[in-house]
């Protein structure tokens, strides 16, 4: 069970620490607006007092005094309020951003084994929970605390003996908020939870709509998404209802209070301890003392929420990054060598995939890597990008260990086309020329071309400063891919990985490109993932990859002549 960690508490402090100044001037204008709030009911009984004693110039000296205070009392409220926002949504804002450059320095295992919807929510769900929280916080807790202790003293100087009522009852409304506060933080941070889990589940339903509408998975699905929502919706009530019991429960103690008061307040007054206009006074003020019980009750609830959802961003924020590659050095690629040596690599600690991988690859090879769904051949590929690290064994390029130098060097020496296409939101401009952003019009022209996708963003109203998405209805999954494959053409990288690159063109394109690639492979080291083996045939050397090992290479004509599982492969593809 998830319990309140006054860490949080702690660390949400760092986020306002930039804020010093707004959370003094923030306190002041608090303090300015108790003051005068304070002072106002005894204005209110001296006024009483001047009318019993027929005092008028005193009465209207009074009365002057109370618009006065009345108006200072608005005015500092108002600029409170403008403190308060500024500095609520800019922690929030802040919380927001280091969420988000966090989320860029991640490792990929992060976000392979974490729902995505789930990631968003706490980025901004959450982010917007803990804001509203500490706007509450700030807008009413200093003010409540603070008016507490003012009322409390100037009851005190009015009248000692029915002050002291107010001080025996006040513990016992302390004790029942504080006791529900704890029972809530448990509820809320359920809360978010499930909602976190719902957020996953429509994102998941809403990407793979097609998917689901073609297995006809609609029922089954509404059914999850009830189960999800139900587990939302009970632990959104469990919450409420114990937060809401803190106000009703407060307000019972508040009336107690007052009621203490206005008896000994009554009976002081008949027996002359206090004038009428003291009277009026203690009983404003014992109105004000119990007000901001029923204000932090709500605070408190608020406050719950706020720190539940705190505690799931800080849980984020405190994954471990990727270990910084600053002082490494950058890699230089002068001939494309490639070696890997004994790797050994598992997803998942109790399953190792690839046991003792060693391989040579020459400058300038033509590298294929086929073999069965699951062989481990997009595998090797992250691990040459360093998208994961192995658990043993090392990759050199050119001498280089991988490990030794820049991720962001690395990853620029290769050319990557992948059969999953990804295009973010902006121009095709913009997205052909991702991996370089200072390309000429002509430069794209050309990538375009190469790629021949050219004709298609000639048929565009806006051409290439065309709008499109991941999720455009307009552009099919083969455009998508041609427009990745112009990316590739564009950088003109030292080395190129193609997994899968052609896998959603039309066999006619799919000569074309091939064409390209061919040129583009002239003199780089480039490594080809295919199912389809006819496109890999003239490559220099082909891998053979079944259950993480290398089970065969060389080349297609000595493979076939040997006989084994890639000329059974490659057999059953052209069977008829």
């Amino acid at each position: 069970m998830k319990k309140l960690d006054f860490s949080v508490l702690g660390k949400v402090g760092g986020y306002i620490k930039p804020y010093r100044v707004k959370l003094l001037f923030s306190l002041f204008f608090a303090l300015v607006s108790v003051i005068f709030t304070i002072v106002f009911p005894l204005f209110t009984g001296k006024a009483i007092d001047a009318i019993a004693s027929g005092d008028g110039k005193l009465f209207f000296f009074l009365l002057s005094l109370m618009v006065i205070s009345a108006l200072i009392t608005s005015l500092a409220q108002y600029l409170m309020n403008r403190v308060n926002n500024a500095m609520a949504y800019g922690i929030s804002r802040d919380i927001r951003a280091e969420a988000f450059q966090h989320l860029q320095n991640l490792p990929l295992s992060y976000i392979d084994g974490h729902p995505h919807g789930d990631i968003v929510s706490r980025i901004i769900t959450d982010a917007d929970q803990v804001s509203d929280g500490l706007l509450m916080g700030f807008t009413q807790l200093f003010t409540g605390v603070i008016t507490i202790i003012g009322t409390l003293v100037s009851m005190f100087l009015v009248n000692w003996i029915v002050a002291l009522v107010v001080l025996f009852v006040t513990p016992l409304s302390l004790f029942t908020a504080s006791f529900i506060a704890k029972k809530t933080f448990t509820l809320f941070y359920k809360q978010s939870e499930a909602r976190g889990a719902q957020t996953s589940f429509i994102d998941e339903m809403i990407t793979g709509a097609s998917v689901v509408s073609a297995y006809g998975r609609e029922k089954k699905n509404q059914e999850e998404f009830d189960r999800i929502n139900e587990k939302w919706a009970k632990y959104s009530l469990l919450a409420t209802f114990y937060s809401s019991l803190t106000n009703p429960v407060t307000r019972f103690v508040n009336s107690l209070v007052y009621t203490g008061v206005a008896l000994s307040g009554g009976i002081s007054a008949l027996y002359g301890m206090m004038s009428i206009g003291g009277l009026t006074s203690i009983l404003s003020y014992a109105s004000q003392y119990t007000k901001p019980f029923n204000e932090i009750s709500g605070v408190v609830t608020e406050l719950q929420n706020a720190l539940a959802s705190a505690s799931r961003i800080f849980d984020f924020l405190e994954t471990a990054e990727e270990k910084s590659d600053a002082a490494l050095p950058s890699l230089a690629v002068s001939s494309g060598q490639v070696d890997i040596e004994h790797l050994r690599f598992s997803y998942t600690p109790d399953c190792e995939f690839i046991k003792d991988l060693t391989l040579s690859v020459k400058p300038g090879m033509r590298v294929a890597i086929v073999g069965p769904t699951g062989s481990g051949k997009t595998t090797i590929i992250n691990l040459l990008m360093r998208f994961y690290d192995p658990q043993s064994g090392r990759i050199r390029i050119d001498g280089e260990d991988i490990s030794g130098v820049k991720r962001s060097s690395l990853r620029k020496s290769f050319g990557m086309v992948l059969q999953d296409t990804w295009l973010k939101s902006g121009t095709i401009r913009e997205n052909i020329a991702l991996g370089k952003p200072d390309a000429t019009d002509e430069e794209i022209a050309r990538a375009a071309k190469l790629a021949h996708i050219d004709t298609f963003i000639a048929s565009l109203p806006e051409g290439y400063d065309a709008y499109v998405s991941d999720d455009s209805d307009g552009i099919s999954a083969g455009q998508k891919q041609l427009i990745s494959i112009s990316r590739i053409m564009l950088t003109d990288p030292d080395m190129l990985i193609l997994d899968e690159a052609t896998s959603s063109i039309d066999t006619r394109t799919e000569m074309l490109i091939q064409e390209a690639f061919m040129h583009l492979m002239k003199g780089r080291t480039s490594f080809i993932v295919a199912h389809r083996l006819s496109t890999i045939r003239n490559a220099d050397l082909i891998l053979v990859v079944k259950d993480g090992d290398v089970i065969e290479s060389g080349t297609h004509s000595s493979l076939m002549e040997k006989g084994g599982f890639y000329a059974s492969l490659y057999r059953s593809q052209f069977s008829s």
